[in-house]
């Protein structure tokens, strides 16, 4: 049993990316034991041959695994204000922006800002940085696969357009996924690359203490241009932005001086 568990480890990480030796493993060979029990399976290698070839059950294995799953257009007002103000005014004195998206969970976020940006400028000028600590919702991010919840804000015609149903769950468009790279980076810890036009950290920071985030907003600040855009999340709204060379441009969208 032991041997057929790490084979079951190692298979699930060749196929999707997703490293089950980083979790603690009595917790998760119970946990996936009763899914595999509650679905018929006799043992992890009866489970892993039905995981390869019926996407029910590989995206139902994936949902478990990977529990901090976001939204695509998450908060659809503030992503519309993205679209129509500030992205058109960051294109005005440059064709291809630097973009950063930063603690990005499983992939939601970078996908639709790039599923925005098409709307503004061509595919081929699109490239966005996507970095999270944790290399498991990375791995995730990279497969582009997502329930039909995370869809629940997405406009139809960027879902016909940009998605591809597969049984109970959407793939996201090979193009779209090309325009993002994924990185694995610690926020507090690593530096930051420089000269971006547009930096977006949203409902990270609520889990910082006041020092961190002062130090994130420094630092968030020092990496982008004068001129360059931090978007935050909604409830993350900074109150006093001239301490970091920010002024506020519209609700939780900061300009650097």
């Amino acid at each position: 049993m032991p041997q057929e568990y790490e084979e079951f480890i190692r298979n699930i990480k060749t196929l999707t990316g997703i490293d089950l030796a980083l979790y603690k493993e009595g917790q998760m060979k119970r946990r996936l034991t009763s899914l595999y029990e509650k679905r018929g399976y006799l043992s992890f290698r009866e489970y892993y041959k039905d995981i390869q070839i019926n996407p029910e059950v590989l995206n139902e294995f994936l949902d478990r695994m990977t529990i901090n799953v976001s939204e695509f257009y998450r908060n659809a007002k503030r992503w519309e204000v993205l679209e129509r103000k500030i992205l058109p005014g960051l294109l005005v004195s440059k064709k291809k922006l630097k973009i950063w998206s930063a603690a990005c969970s499983t992939g939601e976020e970078p996908y639709t800002l790039a599923m925005i940006l098409s709307n503004l400028v061509p595919l081929s000028q699109i490239e966005i940085l996507a970095t999270d600590l944790d290399e498991n919702v990375l791995a995730r991010a990279k497969l582009g696969m997502y329930p039909e919840r995370s869809l629940n804000e997405v406009p139809e015609e960027i879902k016909r357009k940009y998605f591809e149903k597969k049984a109970d769950f959407y793939r996201v468009d090979e193009e779209i996924k090309r325009r993002v790279t994924f990185k694995k980076q610690n926020l507090l810890a690593d530096r930051f690359e420089q000269g971006f036009d547009l930096i977006i950290c949203r409902n990270v920071l609520i889990y910082f203490t006041e020092e961190a985030k002062n130090l994130l907003y420094e630092k968030f600040s020092a990496s982008l241009r004068s001129g360059g855009v931090f978007f935050v999340g909604s409830t993350e709204q900074i109150f006093t932005p001239g301490k970091y060379q920010f002024e506020t441009i519209d609700t939780f969208f900061y300009k650097k001086k």
